[in-house]
């Protein structure tokens, strides 16, 4: 499929902007999505299969993290052909197919793209650790030790350990931030640049829409290899040797914006394509506006605000929103609540008891907030958190550091079409990870059959976002937080809302009078019961 070929016509819900300007997104992870062979591993036919329910959701495009060639050690992070689907996932023509079928429905196609790091089994790692003098030679993070045989630096990998590997064959030390088997790419190098835009067009080519790039403040390093200062002790475990650092050399070099520039030269090219980024850090506002600065970078990003958030409070909802005023320069801003690396939220946020009512608390702040709104596969049902034993484990960083290592397996659990399938209906196979019989009772055929469902308030929330544009695209006028309550003020064109919450499990006396858009757990112009919302026309 060529990409130019297809018409964009789409201007958005708000006048001429672009579609993706107050888009919600749905974040398809494929192992655990739909598996239609029965091996117990969702696959690209399975996504195809089950989008109606993804477009039926009312949301604007599907974001589908990595199925490329790989050999899984980090569940398709570790990429070892960017240009090919794995086979357990299915084939390019399959990929084809749930792209033509997802513009059928009206949903756009985003991409993952991991552009720091390859796996150790991709033929550039091959070809460049087989001598110091290839072809390839630069086009990883290679150092010689020091006179004592240590590494290069001090740098410390996100997974556990030293970020640095002794390589036999080059008789050097290679860089990898993640596992061993993820070695960095040097993005330094104007080959490896051209070669990773390269798999940009081929995939604009095959049609997809954009792009969620993946760990994009790790794509350079400081070449001096310069150690890291040590953190100071914020009171907060620490897990990891990574903890203890401040990681300013071995991330977020000041070059990564112009390489930025270079992807957005490309997606240029092409009509309607969204990019975002994934950013994390200490210093991740300062990054993330820097990656999405004025019409040369990114559109979009979002850091871990709430993805890591031990407790959800109106400070923390006030302090996020400010980051990202309405002003001339800077960015657009995108926010998820859960993803495939963070626990589910309704598990962070709020007790056992409350998780129905939390859950749609959630949900109603979400569609509230100003920017891109991210939905993970089964936020739309109110799973909780998979407690996964260690015997079961398949996440890497979670077996490394276990017990203190929150499992990333715990949200990646597969999704439940069916009750009364043992399986979920997800496969006639084992599944790669077991389903809990919580969220076994909370399947989407159950769900749809209930007008009163999360599932059916989901819908009800995203319809409302979409509706009104003071929601969709607005500015914030205001954000008040104090007791537990939260107010959020929002306007655009002559529409004025104010949306009211209360997170804490007692209730409150509000006074706001209006045209009531939605209420949620019983709320009232003059009453929040435990985690009440309102969202209120003025």
């Amino acid at each position: 499929m060529n990409r130019m070929t297809r018409l964009q016509t789409a201007e958005g819900k708000s006048g001429n902007a672009p579609w993706w300007r107050g888009a919600t997104i749905y974040q398809i992870y494929p192992r655990s999505f739909m598996d239609s062979n029965g091996d117990g591993i969702g696959d690209l036919p399975g996504i195809t299969s089950r989008l109606d329910h993804v477009a039926e959701l009312g949301v604007d495009a599907i974001w589908i993290s990595p199925f490329f060639t790989s050999p899984m050690k980090d569940f398709g992070y570790d990429v070892a052909d960017y240009c090919d689907v794995d086979p357990i996932f299915g084939t390019l023509a399959d990929f084809d197919a749930l792209v033509a079928r997802a513009h059928d429905l009206g949903l756009k196609v985003l991409i993952d793209q991991v552009y720091s790091h390859t796996s150790d089994e991709h033929p550039w790692f091959a070809e460049s650790r087989s001598s110091k003098n290839n072809a390839k030679a630069n086009w990883y993070v290679w150092a010689d030790a020091k006179p004592d045989g240590s590494p290069p630096s001090n740098w410390q990998s996100v997974f556990g350990g030293p970020a640095w590997t002794w390589d036999a064959r080059r008789g050097q030390y290679y860089l990898h931030n993640f596992l061993s088997s993820q070695p960095q790419i040097n993005m330094h190098n104007p080959a490896v640049q051209e070669a990773i835009l390269a798999v940009t067009r081929f995939w604009l080519e095959r049609g997809v829409d954009g792009f969620r790039i993946d760990a994009l403040n790790f794509a350079m390093h400081d070449p001096q290899l310069r150690d890291n200062p040590p953190a100071p002790d914020n009171g907060k475990p620490r897990t990891r040797p990574f903890d203890f650092q401040r990681r300013i050399h071995n991330q977020s070099h000041p070059d990564i914006p112009d390489f930025i520039a270079r992807i957005r030269a490309v997606t240029d090219e092409y009509e309607g394509i969204f990019t975002v980024a994934e950013v994390g850090g200490e210093d991740a506002e300062r990054e993330m506006k820097a990656f999405t600065q004025g019409d040369t970078h990114l559109n979009s990003a979002y850091g871990f605000n709430f993805l890591y958030a031990d407790e959800l409070t109106p400070e923390l909802v006030c302090s996020a929103l400010a980051e990202w005023p309405d002003e001339d320069g800077i960015g657009w801003p995108s926010w998820a609540f859960e993803n495939h690396d963070a626990p589910r939220a309704v598990s962070r946020w709020c007790a056992p008891e409350h998780m129905d009512a939390f859950a749609r608390l959630k949900m109603a702040l979400l569609a509230c907030l100003r920017g891109n709104i991210i939905i993970f596969q089964g936020e739309e049902l109110g799973l909780e958190q998979d407690d996964i034993p260690f015997e079961l484990l398949q996440d890497p960083e979670a077996i490394a550091n276990w017990p203190l290592t929150l499992s990333r397996d715990g949200v990646r659990t597969p999704l439940p079409w069916n009750t009364q399938d043992e399986f979920g209906g997800f496969t006639q196979g084992q599944p790669w990870l077991p389903l809990s019989e919580a969220n076994l009772a909370r399947a989407i055929d159950r769900q749809g059959e209930d007008d009163a469902s999360m599932l059916a308030f989901t819908k009800e929330a995203i319809a409302l976002r979409n509706a009104n544009p003071a929601l969709h695209h607005g500015k914030v006028v205001s954000c008040r937080a104090g007791n537990g309550l939260l107010a959020i003020e929002r306007e655009a064109d002559g529409q004025r809302v104010t949306c009211l919450f209360n997170l804490t499990p007692q209730p409150a006396r509000q006074d706001m009078k209006g045209r009531i858009l939605l209420s949620v757990n019983g709320a009232s112009e003059t009453a929040l019961p435990p985690y009440g919302a309102l969202v209120i026309e003025q």
